[in-house]
């Protein structure tokens, strides 16, 4: 385990040790929390690098900001030390799953996603989606467990066209949704933050 005592430290230790992932407080002295994770996404050696923000600060305000600028997960103190030992290795489970090769299948419960056939079914139901809509979904799958901000999709996925508009991806998100029902429950709204894909969780069954 690599520790520093500043922002500048942080930084320094990250882009030569190269570590799997930083928990990193916000209120550091010299450079913030928030000026080392911009950093950090912005350089391409250390932008894959897992970060779990973990801080005093709880207000929503705050959490929104660090993910948005590229935080995998926020913890706020006080905290359980089994939380985030499980936090962590959620995120280092997320990082280590391999990429999905062209003419690959995605799948999270109900779903799953042909690449190659450029189908999706859910439920063992074909779900007929536009263009747009599958590579939305298709995105937001590749990056399961990583926030989106709708700043990303718009790059991504629109290409950041100038005549589109954020409220248009809250609207193919909502139309994703309800063409998926209840499997459409995985993509996960992070309010003034954007979407994020989650696993579904796996229901007890009843007892007999």
């Amino acid at each position: 385990m690599i520790t520093a005592g500043n922002g500048s430290e942080a930084l320094k230790s990250v882009r030569e040790q190269q570590p799997d992932l930083v928990v990193l407080d916000l209120m550091l002295p010299g450079l913030s929390g928030y000026d080392v994770l911009a950093e950090l996404r912005r350089r391409e050696e250390t932008r894959e690098v897992g970060v779990i923000v973990l801080t005093a600060r709880k207000d929503e305000s705050d959490r929104i900001k660090g993910l948005s600028l590229g935080a995998d997960d926020y913890l706020a103190k006080p905290f359980s030390p089994q939380e985030l030992v499980l936090r962590v290795g959620a995120v280092l489970r997320r990082l280590a799953a391999p990429p999905v090769a062209a003419g690959g299948v995605l799948t999270a419960g109900a779903l799953q996603i042909d690449t190659a056939a450029h189908r999706v079914t859910a439920h063992g139901k074909e779900v007929e989606l536009t263009a747009t809509e599958f590579k939305l979904l298709r995105l937001l799958m590749e990056r399961e467990g990583r926030v989106q901000t709708r700043s990303q999709l718009l790059e991504t996925v629109w290409s950041a066209q100038p005549d589109i508009q954020t409220r248009t991806v809250d609207m193919h998100v909502q139309r994703l949704r309800a063409k998926l029902g209840a499997a459409g429950d995985c993509i996960e709204t992070l309010r003034g933050v954007g979407y994020r894909f989650r696993q579904p969780v796996a229901r007890p069954r009843a007892r007999k």
